[in-house]
């Protein structure tokens, strides 16, 4: 049974940083491409980064490229979102994804295979 399982969510102020993890079990992690998406109550899921099988190769949405930064650590099955210069419009749950079709990793998010619960984020103003 796969499982994903994030943390690091919670409240901080406009301008803070927090650190997204998403440890992972039931599969090869090594083999999946991961991502992290996000969504607010009524609205779509929307990409945020993705990471290649090894970590050498990583993409962004428009919306957070020089502020969050996606790595991984295969030896411990986990992914991490760096997300630096909150803002405001940054509050919403975020979701790590896994998949094996490099559609997953420019944010197609109907091709990505297992999902976590998802850990809420919110940005004080």
């Amino acid at each position: 049974q796969v499982q994903l399982v994030e943390s690091g969510g919670g409240l901080v102020q406009a301008g803070g940083s927090l650190r997204l993890s998403c440890t992972a079990s039931g599969l090869t992690f090594s083999t999946y491409i991961m991502g992290w998406f996000r969504q607010a109550p009524g609205k779509e899921r929307e990409f945020v980064a993705g990471i290649n099988w090894n970590g050498d190769n990583a993409y962004y949405a428009v919306s957070v490229n020089g502020r969050f930064t996606i790595s991984r650590e295969n030896a411990k099955n986990t992914v991490y979102l760096q997300m630096n210069s909150l803002k405001p419009e940054d509050t919403d749950a975020y979701y790590c994804a896994a998949g094996r079709s490099v559609s997953c990793y420019y944010g197609r998010s109907s091709q990505c295979d297992y999902w976590g619960q998802g850990t809420q984020v919110t940005v004080s103003s």
